[in-house]
């Protein structure tokens, strides 16, 4: 009987175990809170679609784009830091940071537009379901972005190689997780009626 050795294809999850188990905790802070968006929105229907009108759906959209083509970049400065491309991660991350830009920016006003008309956190149950879950998001954004930035910091001062880059890592998982909750956000709160 022949025996054929078992291939190692083992690959570690990237960056440590400490922030896999934050992001999960968020993940389940953000699921629990996609849940009860849900459970208020069946219980007031027409409340939450004409809420839903007074979104800027197209500013969502380039929004979508913007952090999937952050995400992107995020990836390949880890790529390009893997490859010992000091220079190419540097110039991912402003690209990350630049597309990231655009969301805060179209957010921002956003929030505006619709404070401009009156809407605010109690004007009912749509724009306080809205506001808390996208204002939560937009700080995950925003620390996110601020991670994102310390990273290029790190990289100028060649803190990261292809031997250690498990920083990097880090913060690339952490952005992909805000991307990924905003994925689901986009439908929830502006698409699904």
């Amino acid at each position: 009987m022949q025996s054929y050795p078992l291939k190692n294809n083992y690959q570690p999850m990237p960056g440590d175990l400490a922030i896999w188990f934050f992001i999960y905790a968020e993940l389940a802070v953000f699921g629990l809170a996609f849940i009860v968006y849900l459970v208020i929105k069946s219980q007031n229907p027409e409340i939450f679609e004409a809420g839903q009108q007074t979104l800027n759906k197209t500013f969502a959209l380039i929004n979508t784009l913007a952090l999937i083509t952050s995400s992107y970049f995020v990836v390949k400065a880890v790529e390009s830091i893997k490859q010992d491309s000091l220079q190419a991660c540097g110039r991912w991350l402003i690209a990350a940071l630049v597309a990231a830009s655009i969301y805060v920016l179209l957010k921002t006003l956003e929030y505006q537009h619709l404070y401009g008309l009156g809407f605010h956190l109690s004007s009912n149950k749509f724009y306080t379901y809205y506001f808390l879950l996208t204002m939560f998001h937009y700080a995950h954004v925003l620390l996110g972005m601020a991670i994102l930035f310390i990273i290029l910091m790190r990289n100028r001062k060649r803190a990261y190689s292809s031997n250690d880059y498990s920083m990097l890592e880090v913060g690339a998982s952490y952005w992909h997780m805000v991307d990924l909750v905003w994925v689901v956000l986009f439908p929830l709160v502006y698409v699904i009626q």
